[in-house]
């Protein structure tokens, strides 16, 4: 199997990369003037994917996908990646190979050589991946870095992930469409790196967990207060202004950007939308808040997702 991955791993090659698999170590190397980003994310059977909603190579997509979305959030590029699989000892052959040609399949996509990793055997399927990029010295996007005044943007349209997650709990059989960010969210790499390069955006986030969850998380590290618009939030044709704002795993972008910057439409292809503003820091509860068509602050509990939890 691990001759087999090696062999795989080897049309994703970046020049990072000295050495990939087949030592105890990889050896990586990286320009002098760039900074290391390093992200970790596990996947766990029955807590992060099911095998009779999730097709295979759907959860190889997924797991890298996650730790793609965070490099995109920082502005980076990624150029590497580590797998650790722990597998039931039943588990077909079939499964691995098809998880393993979703996850290549989108490392290929954008040059992310897989590097190395472990494999063991557990009850349920355990994914643990590693993904590392680069970016610019002293130039990564932070969460701490927005001020009050600063716009608050998005990427694409929100709620679709959660809306799917639902229709399938609801015992709904859906198949897994490349278009379904559910099933294949694509990471906004480019989106990200441009608002790095071109000094767009002040702090920057991955929504993993939902807008209400992860803006809070940059209020939080900025020490500032967020406002949304409900009527300008970007909602998924599939999907609810609940879903839009407490659903998670789109793993889209939401950025803040000075007053100032003038912010196109959409940035490599993906639409770009304001729906709220970074305010000074109240004493009272709550970094964000919501405003609507009457015009009154309402304090936005960051609800966020929960994986496989009851949907009320």
């Amino acid at each position: 199997m691990i001759e087999g991955i090696r062999r795989a791993s080897a049309k994703a090659r970046n020049a990072a990369v000295i050495r990939g698999i087949g030592d105890d170590c990889a050896v990586l190397r990286v320009l002098a003037g760039s900074d290391v980003l390093v992200t970790t994310d596990m996947c766990v059977e029955d807590v992060h994917f099911r095998r009779e909603w999730h097709p295979a190579k759907s959860v190889g997509h997924r797991c890298l996908a996650r730790g793609l979305s965070d490099i995109a959030a920082m502005g980076g590029e990624p150029f590497a990646c580590f797998l650790s699989l722990a597998l039931p000892p039943t588990l077909p052959q079939r499964w691995v190979n098809d998880f393993m040609a979703g996850l290549l399949r989108l490392a290929r996509q954008f040059r992310t050589q897989l590097s190395g990793g472990d494999t063991s055997s557990a009850e349920k399927i355990t994914v643990d991946i590693i993904v590392l990029g680069k970016v610019p010295a002293g130039k990564a996007l932070l969460r701490s870095k927005a001020r009050p005044g600063d716009r608050i943007y998005v990427t694409g349209e929100l709620g679709n992930s959660a809306a799917t997650l639902k229709r399938l709990y609801s015992g709904r059989k859906i198949s897994a469409k490349a278009n379904d960010r559910h099933f294949y969210p694509l990471p906004r790499l480019e989106v990200g790196r441009l608002l790095r390069k071109n000094k767009l955006a002040t702090a920057m986030i991955d929504i993993s967990d939902g807008p209400s969850v992860d803006l809070a998380h940059i209020c939080e590290e900025s020490r500032v207060d967020g406002v949304i618009n409900l009527e300008a939030v970007p909602i998924a044709k599939t999907s609810d202004l609940s879903l839009a704002l407490h659903g998670g795993e789109d793993y889209e972008l939401l950025f803040t950007a000075p007053k100032s910057a003038i912010l196109p439409r959409k940035i490599a292809g993906v639409p770009i939308t304001e729906i709220g503003e970074i305010r000074t820091k109240s004493a009272r509860k709550g970094t964000v808040k919501i405003i609507g068509s009457a015009g009154r602050l309402k304090p936005l509990r960051p609800v966020g997702w929960e994986h496989f939890s009851k949907i009320n």
